[in-house]
Parts: structure tokens; C-alpha cells; sequence
């Protein structure tokens, strides 16, 4: 299985505590984020990766180089100028070997059941499907809703002004044309959020158009709008992004206290 780690993103919020590297290499006990994921996503089964890279990207392959040394196969798809996640993923296009590729976010630490993912996207013949978690607090995140049989209805990616990208206005939920969901507001920040992977068909991938585009605002509610096969698949279990340095701080005290191998 081919993965693409999407690690373009300059990662400002985390400037303050990582300033010397891009965010996916911040040192976490003497070894950079990254490498807890790749290794993480080797014993997931995972073969292959291409990592997507931008600002400081170099970096990244210089201590990754083919993969071999971490029991993988590694390829790179540098960005002249950033692109936005989903103008990376289609930079990634020539890359991709297979009709279905996995893609995650690389600041993103979430140990769930890829195959599992894949069967689910295949089983419901899904243009493109997306693990979820339920979280205490949507706020940071935003929040996706699925029907029954997994198909989404509504998303809602990163709402409130603690997701807010440089440039961007707080966005209202993206409806699927499958069914009308409810537009009110939660009573609760609780709720079901996008956990950053995604199970694509090459095919969709090669929809994307070339340039800057963003996967959550841009490809998605697009696809959503034409009636694309979206769907979602609840995952549980430890899910750490280290976008903020607190949550950076606690990703490093999981792992001092052995809390990865416990997943």
C-alpha cells in the first residue's frame, strides 16, 4: 500500500518552540516526529511513501533519503511554491503507482487500522473516504456528519478561529447532495472530526487542478456539491496532532511514558 505524507505546511503555530526545522521534524526524545510515523505506518503495512515537500522539505530527505534504513520505499515530490494540501497531492500524481493511495497529514500521530480503511473504501466503490474520531472539542478541528452507511453529509473543516488559515473566514458546513442535513449550530464542541487520512482513487487525484488548491476547502466540497462517493469510517484509540506546542509538549510526554506501544 502508497502513502503520501503531506508535509508542506509551514507550520507557524508551532514556531515558538520548533523554529529550526519543518514542523513533521521536531524532535520528539532524540528522534523526529516523522520517524515515529513512518515507523508506525510500516507496521500498519505500509510499503511505500511519498512525501510531499515544501518549506524546509530538504531537510526531510536528507535524513530519510530512500527509505531503506527504515524499511520502506521513499520517494519526493518537492512544490516549487506551497500549493495547499491539495495542490501537493496532485503534485504528487506522477508518483502514484497504484488505483488507490492512503494520504495524511505527517504533524499527525492516529495508529488506526489502514487496511481497514482501504476495505471500507473499496466495499462502498468510494471515490474518496476519510477516517474519523470523535473529539471532546470540534473547535480546532470542525466537525464532519455521515449518514448510516458512512456516506458524509455535511463538513465543516476546522471551524472557529482556532483553524483558521492566514487569509481565510469561518466556514459554514459543506452539504452533500446524498441527503439535507441539519444546518444548526451544536449545543456542544464535541463531536466527530476528520482525522487527516484519506483513501483517494488515482482517478480523483488526477481531478485536483494543477496550482494552489486546499484539500479540506477547495477539492472536497467541490467533490461533495458533484455528488462524489465521500465516506467516513469512525476509528477510536490515540490520536495526537502536534500543531500546538501543548500538544507537541504532550506527544513527547506519551512517549517518555510508553504510551505508543500501548495503542
Amino acid at each position: 500500500m502508497q502513502a503520501i505524507l503531506l508535509c508542506g505546511g509551514m507550520g507557524t503555530r508551532l514556531r515558538s518552540v520548533v523554529s529550526d526545522r519543518p514542523k513533521p521534524m521536531a524532535d520528539i526524545c532524540g528522534k523526529p516526529f516523522l520517524q515515529y510515523l513512518l515507523e508506525m505506518l510500516r507496521d500498519k503495512g505500509i510499503t511505500e511513501v511519498i512525501f510531499a515537500l515544501g518549506y524546509m522539505g530538504e531537510m526531510i530527505e536528507e535524513y530519510f533519503q530512500d527509505g531503506s534504513a527504515f524499511g520502506l520505499k521513499i520517494a519526493y515530490s518537492y512544490e516549487e511554491e506551497p500549493l495547499g494540501t491539495g495542490g501537493a497531492i496532485r503534485n504528487a500524481l506522477p508518483k502514484i503507482l497504484e488505483e488507490e493511495v492512503l494520504v495524511l497529514n505527517a504533524d499527525t500521530y492516529f495508529p488506526m487500522d489502514y487496511q481497514g480503511l482501504l476495505r471500507f473504501h473499496q466495499e462502498n466503490d468510494g471515490d474518496f473516504s476519510l477516517a474519523t474520531r470523535a473529539v471532546p472539542d470540534i473547535s480546532r478541528y470542525g466537525a464532519v456528519r455521515r449518514d448510516p452507511a458512512g456516506r458524509i453529509l455535511a463538513w465543516n473543516e476546522k471551524l472557529g478561529d482556532g483553524g483558521q488559515q492566514p487569509g481565510e473566514g469561518s466556514k459554514q458546513p459543506i452539504e452533500g447532495n446524498a441527503q439535507q442535513a441539519a444546518s444548526s449550530s451544536p449545543k456542544s464542541l464535541s463531536g466527530e472530526i476528520n482525522g487527516g487520512i484519506y483513501v483517494m482513487k488515482k482517478s480523483l487525484v488526477a481531478e485536483i487542478p494543477e496550482g494552489k488548491q486546499s484539500l479540506e476547502q477547495d477539492c472536497i466540497p467541490k467533490w461533495l456539491s458533484e455528488g462524489k462517493r465521500i465516506f467516513g469510517l469512525p476509528f477510536h484509540g490515540y490520536f495526537m496532532d502536534i500543531g500546538i506546542p501543548k500538544d507537541y509538549q504532550q506527544f513527547i510526554t506519551d512517549v517518555e511514558q510508553g504510551k505508543l506501544g500501548k495503542t
